[in-house]
């Protein structure tokens, strides 16, 4: 779709594109990015694939029917050509540990394919002004180089993580710690937390990766500026640290959640729910004012018939009777035993609990009034989702940069109570029983997050002025309104360089 926004006066709108890295929860903000640049005055283009756009079907309609110039480009995946199973254009579709690097490297074909478009297949005829591009397409430095076009950096985690990372390999402090469970303190950092060596390992400085790793530190150097899904409220004092250390522009424009505004685009966020949102709204409804636990762990963590068994013993014996559950479980999809413990479940607890089979539109269900507690894997997007809803969070993180935000949420911002989560989860591996949290340890962080006397109520409160924060910066003049209006002033600049 051609045209200009309505919001824009200029007769040559910078031209920006989008470029995903193919997960769930890195597509998803960055669909909010582009409606956010569009409304603000941008010509965008996002280009992605055959299957991560069927997903995302009912957002692309929306958006299209809403006619900000957003032009949405399927591009062919070249899965087979990297030896993976053909439709496999999504991590959520690896099925083994040895897949994943095969899909990293298929990235690299990609990107000849977006340079083939870019330079000759491009139907706008409108020169790219920049590429805004998620950190994970490492590629994307070297063919933005080849066209000479500006390029920035979307970091889906927060900054307390990205600057965690940078510090961690500027001091080569993880060289020097032997046990992966050793609490300590990362050099320079403005926050007085303390992490583990085996919370902050990037996945891109694993043995085997060099040339991987090569291009992913190239790109990172090589990028204009950065943008991430946080607010300057929020996140203040690393944003700062950040800016200095990289001395590049680093703009805020979250929560980026909060471009869904109405009812029908928050239920579609992410991809069609699982289920019915009316009959979800009419069981919400029908609730009390932060009576309802929601839990949800993201769309690639899973659990074993043995984590679900003691989340489930949690949530059943919280002592208050007032307090129900939302408990989605993607699980129960592929296995027959899972499916035949929730059945029973489901008879224990009816009235008072409900399970969604599969996806659940998850930012709908935080802003309702009923919920009041969120048991979340601590991923990036879902803990921005429960700050923008002012929600406290039972902490559970799994791996990547899941562990470190915890800290923030936990020891910082001091909005969340720890699950006791210590050993990492790839995605793609089994759980193993040394990662098990048991049914007790769940029923006690439930009955902390969702009553908790005095301390229960603080939580609440910070939560609830977070909350506030984050729609003021979402609002005309606020931080991340102001903050994506500079990087189209940027992107238009008189030589078409970012300042």
């Amino acid at each position: 779709m051609d045209g200009t926004s309505n919001h824009n006066s200029n007769s040559n709108p910078a031209h920006i594109i989008l470029i995903p890295f193919m997960a769930q929860g890195h597509m998803i903000p960055m669909v909010d990015m582009a409606s956010l640049l569009a409304s603000s005055g941008a010509i965008v283009t996002f280009i992605t694939t055959p299957v991560n756009a069927a997903r995302i079907r009912p957002i692309i309609d929306r958006i299209e029917n809403s006619h900000h110039p957003v032009r949405f480009v399927q591009l062919p995946f070249p899965s087979a050509d990297a030896g993976l199973p053909a439709g496999c254009e999504n991590i959520d579709l690896i099925s083994s540990p040895d897949l994943f690097k095969s899909f990293m490297e298929a990235l690299s074909l990609f990107g000849e394919q977006v340079k083939l478009y870019l330079t000759t297949r491009n139907p706008t005829a409108v020169p790219a002004d920049c590429i805004i591009f998620d950190n994970m397409n490492f590629w994307v430095g070297a063919v933005a180089e080849s066209l000479g076009i500006p390029h920035i950096t979307f970091y889906g985690p927060s900054c307390f993580y990205i600057l965690c990372a940078h510090l961690l390999k500027k001091h080569q402090v993880l060289k020097s710690i032997d046990d992966d469970y050793e609490l300590f303190k990362v050099p320079e950092f403005p926050e007085p937390v303390e992490v583990m060596k085996a919370h902050v390992k990037r996945w891109v400085d694993r043995q085997g990766w060099e040339k991987l790793s090569e291009e992913f530190y190239n790109t990172e150097k090589s990028a204009c500026g950065v943008v991430m899904n946080t607010f300057e409220e929020l996140e203040m004092l690393g944003l700062d640290k950040f800016r200095k250390e990289i001395g590049k522009k680093v703009w805020p424009i979250g929560p980026v959640s909060l471009a869904n505004k109405d009812l029908d685009s928050k239920a579609m966020r992410g991809k069609a729910s699982s289920i019915d949102t009316g009959l979800l709204l009419s069981w919400l409804d029908s609730k009390a004012p932060n009576s309802v636990l929601f839990v949800s762990f993201g769309s690639l963590s899973c659990n074993s018939i043995s984590q679900l068994v003691q989340i489930g013993q949690g949530l059943e014996y919280a002592s208050s009777s007032q307090l129900s559950f939302l408990w989605v479980v993607k699980e129960a999809d592929n296995s027959e035993e899972v499916e035949n413990w929730l059945s029973e479940f489901e008879e224990r607890t009816k009235g008072r609990g409900m399970v969604i089979r599969g996806w659940a539109p998850q930012v709908m269900i935080l802003d309702h009034v009923a919920v009041g507690g969120f048991m979340t894997h601590c991923g990036w997007n879902s803990t921005m989702e429960a700050i923008a809803a002012g929600v406290v969070m039972a902490t559970w993180p799994r791996f990547a940069d899941q562990f470190v935000n915890e800290r923030l949420v936990v020891d910082v911002l001091r909005i969340g109570v720890a699950v006791g989560a210590k050993v990492p989860i790839f995605f793609v591996d089994k759980m193993s029983e040394e990662a098990l949290v048991k049914g007790e340890e769940v029923r006690k962080v439930v009955e902390k997050v969702m009553t908790g006397g005095e301390k229960g109520e603080e939580r609440r409160k910070r939560a609830k002025a977070l909350g506030e924060k984050a729609r003021k910066a979402m609002e005309e003049g606020g931080s991340s309104i102001e903050n994506l209006k500079r990087i189209i002033q940027s992107a238009e600049g008189e030589n078409k360089h970012l300042e």
